[in-house]
């Protein structure tokens, strides 16, 4: 028996036009607001209110950064800068493990001066190419 998977689950309908619902809800939504606006408020603050009204709806409409919609990058800004970002770093001293005395005696007194000149000639002598 076979079935049909769907496809394109991702894309939304289109509903008015060539627009999504979602997208006409902005659209009607800033336009109601920004008419409350012009009729409600005094001139000056509906001058300043109105364009940011009719700016975020548009943004919320059409804009989208990195494929994903202008109101997804919104709430991420909003969570960012509502949330608390205190970060405590609490450094701690190194545990200095107390071994037998050979373990702690440098490299340098455990490498013979011989030990030394054979392991420079080995290095000299390996060609790196093979």
């Amino acid at each position: 028996m076979q079935f049909k998977v769907p496809q394109f689950i991702d894309i939304e309908d289109k509903v008015v036009g060539n627009l999504s619902f979602r997208q006409f809800a902005y659209l009607a939504g800033g336009a109601g607001l920004a008419y409350i606006s012009v009729k409600v408020l005094p001139t000056i603050l509906a001058l300043v209110l109105t364009p940011a009204l009719i700016g975020l709806s548009l943004a919320l409409t059409f804009v989208k950064i990195n494929e994903k919609p202008f109101s997804h990058i919104l709430e991420s800004f909003i969570r960012y800068y509502t949330k608390s970002r205190l970060y405590l770093w609490k450094k701690q001293e190194p545990k200095v493990r107390k071994n037998n005395k050979e373990e702690q005696a440098p490299l340098r007194a455990t490498l013979s001066e011989s030990k030394l000149k054979t392991l420079s000639w080995s290095l000299d002598v390996i060609d790196p190419k093979k």
